[in-house]
């Protein structure tokens, strides 16, 4: 596991898409745990807690290593190819 985040320049502090919930779930009506906000594109997606995983097949597919929480309170980024937790 790498210590320093080697994808920062990926970071474009976009705004969330949908401010109020995981952009899929809400689309089919489903719930969610945690909410992940990708520092790429702005995607919100639910967490690995959730069942649906959203922001992490978000990172799969569109290929944007970071995420932020989106959840009120906590300020911590990951970076899934550097395995990385940073806040």
């Amino acid at each position: 596991m790498t210590t320093t985040c080697t994808h920062l320049d990926q970071i474009k502090n976009a705004p969330p898409r949908t401010p109020n919930g995981c952009e899929e779930c809400l689309k089919t009506g489903d719930t969610w745990v945690h909410l992940r906000l990708c520092m790429t594109c702005g995607h919100v997606g639910c967490c690995d807690q959730s069942k649906n995983k959203h922001a992490t097949k978000h990172v799969h597919h569109s290929g944007h290593p970071i995420i932020k929480s989106f959840q009120p309170g906590e300020n911590w980024m990951y970076c899934y190819p550097d395995d990385l937790f940073m806040e």
